[in-house]
């Protein structure tokens, strides 16, 4: 396990000054609207038929990656549905602050990857050798040559051109695509620009629905909830877990934890960029609230985790986090000012004249570092992040991401408690 909590490199981005927080937060909310991406759609579409290109998709597979070895089941069938040239590109994985726990992160591909294989008709991911990942790339439209390294060297090369960092990733046009949970989005594109040659058919690989229709029964279930005051993924699931618990009837407990570029992990240009378009349009897909992004990172998430802490002493701690993230990723507040936090008690009916006088306590610090030393401790570091455990509590399935709930709700059907 990496301790980042040590390191200062990149400190200076966890608190920026009133002109960055406010200039970052007016780039990254027009980044991730859908003008955006619709703008970014029309140009490349002229530009495409302009050039008089098909439809051209990438492909990059990482070997040793559990997301790579389901991602490449899918070129076969998606090649017989569209009508695209798909070229596979060989990358390797990366480190640093874009996979900070690279060896974590490699253990638990395949976890979750077999996890979700059957729900997407896909077989469980298993390694292959190199010679076999050349011959997979070599039938798919790929003029590269060389040994392995070679090929990954090319491979890397055009990927961070492109703009990314992370295998098992589809390009097309502009837009990237992360493995089989992200390909939803590719293919209502293709569908949209007359690539679909069966139209009138549904996704090969759709969104999972959420199972929660009923109240949970037999032995009580208690769902671990790790979340962050500055995290997109956060904010698209709060309040979607927060529903989802109380309608299954499982136990919620919210555990949140220090955003990583407040424990010294700052994040790349390019990663943060990705992260906040891909929750952007994951919201539209769900029509989540969301798009008016004020940044909170630093003292605003600071101030919002003491008074966190205090309003839980009200019965009103959920609610509270809620009407935080709602503040700042879907209206805009900005909570580094005390008018922005006053406007959060407001919301949930927190008296503020009470409330300023808890701005500065430091009682959460020890709270939420044994929140991130747990999650360490059962092999995951992101948020948002789930764990079911039940009436022992013993560990039934954990979970890592907002478009893991379904799972979670999948196994509490499968073992039968709804």
């Amino acid at each position: 396990m990496t301790d980042y909590t040590t390191q200062q490199s990149g400190a200076s981005k966890s608190n920026p000054d009133r002109f960055t927080r406010w200039l970052q937060s007016k780039i990254l909310t027009s980044i991730g609207s859908e003008k955006a991406q619709k703008k970014l759609w029309a140009n490349s579409e002229k530009k495409r038929l302009k050039d008089n290109r098909g439809h051209v998709v990438y492909y990059f597979h990482q070997s040793q990656d559990g997301y790579s070895d389901l991602a490449v089941q899918t070129l076969k069938p998606l090649l017989e549905r569209y009508d695209i040239e798909l070229i596979m590109h060989l990358v390797t994985a990366e480190c640093g602050y874009n996979a900070p726990e690279p060896d974590l992160l490699e253990k638990y591909s395949y976890t979750d990857a077999s996890l979700i294989a059957p729900c997407f008709g896909l077989q469980s991911p298993q390694s292959m050798s190199d010679e076999a990942v050349m011959a997979i790339q070599d039938s798919y439209g790929s003029a590269a040559q060389g040994s392995l390294s070679e090929r990954q060297d090319v491979g890397n090369q055009l990927r961070a051109r492109l703009g990314h960092y992370s295998g098992a990733m589809f390009y097309y046009e502009g837009e990237w695509y992360w493995g089989i949970d992200r390909l939803y989005h590719l293919e209502n594109r293709l569908r949209l620009f007359g690539a679909d040659k069966y139209p009138e058919q549904g996704f090969l690989y759709p969104r999972p629905e959420i199972i929660q229709d009923q109240a949970a029964k037999g032995p009580s279930l208690t769902l671990e909830f790790y979340a962050s005051l500055r995290s997109p993924y956060t904010a698209l699931a709060y309040d979607q877990t927060v529903k989802f618990a109380r309608k299954t009837g499982v136990n919620l407990i919210i555990k949140p934890v220090l955003p990583m570029v407040m424990r010294g992990v700052p994040a790349t240009r390019q990663k943060g960029m990705y992260i906040f378009k891909d929750a952007a349009r994951e919201a539209r897909a769900q029509d989540i609230p969301y798009g008016k992004f004020y940044d909170p990172i630093g003292e605003p998430v600071k101030k919002g985790y003491s008074l966190y802490h205090w309003a839980k002493t009200h019965d009103k701690g959920e609610q509270f986090l809620s009407a935080f993230l709602n503040a700042a990723f879907v209206e805009g507040i900005n909570t580094n000012t005390n008018n922005g936090l006053k406007t959060v008690c407001k919301n949930v009916g927190l008296d503020w004249s009470d409330a300023i006088s808890h701005l500065d306590e430091i009682e959460w610090t020890e709270v939420l570092e044994s929140n991130r030393l747990d999650m360490y401790e059962f092999g995951l570091w992101g948020v948002p992040s789930y764990r079911l455990l039940d009436e022992a509590g013993n560990e039934v399935i954990k979970a890592w991401g907002q478009d893991r709930l379904w799972l979670i709700a999948k196994f509490i059907s499968k073992i039968g408690y709804l």
